[in-house]
């Protein structure tokens, strides 16, 4: 049912999920009302009503805690589930596990007290100090870095068989994937771009903030291609291609690495993003945004994957071959 207001995305009495934390829950829109009631193609609220809660927890929440009730979203909320059920099972495990030796070092009685001094001295482990023994600015603490918000991205099996056979057609066939690609990772982030707009208001945070994941995700790819994501195989044919690009001469002028590969490195890049995502400094609500936008972009790649494929993967000749020896 569309919202009988022509600037709300959700309307009165909608089934939705809505966000409570870090989880999705099922919830019923009970009313809307513009932010600025002056200003009705603004941002709206809604007053929602949690399923299987009591009616004291209704409240209104900005549009961007809610989410519509398609089956892609309801994936992610059991996902969530999942994954914050994961975390709290290491946690306590790290946990007991620290209780354990914090224990046993309690009791035993072998370390002398001039040891035990020397130990309460000693720089932290993961704390990198200079020869002076004071810290360097900039570093962090082992702790520190393990408490930062941990991302997991869900990957369809469909997409992690995709990612098996490319590796086998690599390292164990001797093949590469054809360059420049047909279908090029530009290409698919424009048409994924293109195909998440019609289902969000221009203007809206959502709107905004698909465009800074899309833009953030070509950059981590052409960044990181060279670095990260090629197998040993490959690497004379990054070699050629980079260099090609950066004399912007034939038909690789102007071009951009994420113009020259495409999905099937796109896909490593996915297998890679919660370890580079893990080196970033945001906090854990904006790792919670970050997680279901791409949680979007893995399943659409799912769904339409087909499409974007290399049709066969070639063999690069003997020379070639010899090259990599």
């Amino acid at each position: 049912m569309a919202p009988a207001n022509s600037g709300a995305m959700y309307a009165k009495d909608e089934r939705a999920l809505c966000f409570h934390g870090e989880l999705l829950y099922e919830a019923k829109v009970l009313d809307t009302r513009p932010v600025d009631q002056n200003d009705r193609k603004g941002p709206w609220q809604y007053l929602v009503h949690y399923k299987g809660w009591k009616n004291t927890w209704d409240d209104w929440v900005p549009q961007d805690r809610l989410r519509k009730f398609t089956d892609e979203n309801r994936e992610l909320a059991r996902n969530l589930v999942q994954e914050m059920s994961a975390q709290r099972k290491s946690t306590a495990s790290r946990v007991s596990n620290a209780a354990s030796i914090k224990k046993k070092a309690a009791g035993s009685d072998r370390l002398g007290s001039s040891a035990r001094a020397s130990e309460e001295l000693a720089p932290s482990r993961g704390t990198k100090r200079g020869r002076d023994g004071k810290e360097v600015e900039g570093t962090e603490k082992e702790e520190d870095y393990l408490r930062r918000p941990a991302i997991k991205l869900h990957m369809p099996d469909s997409l992690k068989s995709i990612l098996v056979d490319d590796w086998e057609k690599v390292t164990k066939d001797q093949k590469i994937v054809a360059l420049p690609s047909k279908t090029p990772v530009n290409m698919f982030l424009d048409d994924y771009e293109d195909f998440e707009k019609q289902r969000r208001r221009e203007g809206s945070a959502d709107w905004d903030i698909l465009e800074e994941v899309v833009a953030g995700v070509r950059e981590y790819f052409n960044k990181s291609l060279g670095r990260l994501l090629l197998y040993r195989f490959e690497r004379p044919q990054w070699q050629d291609m980079h260099s090609r690009i950066n004399k912007g001469a034939g038909e690789l002028s102007g071009k951009q690495v994420a113009d020259v590969y495409g999905v099937e490195h796109l896909l490593r890049l996915f297998v890679s993003l919660p370890d580079l995502i893990a080196h970033t400094n945001m906090d854990s609500q904006a790792v919670s945004r970050l997680k279901e936008e791409l949680f979007k972009m893995v399943s659409f790649t799912s769904r339409n994957i087909p499409k974007y494929l290399a049709e066969a993967y070639e063999h690069p000749g003997d020379q070639y071959i010899d090259s990599v020896r």
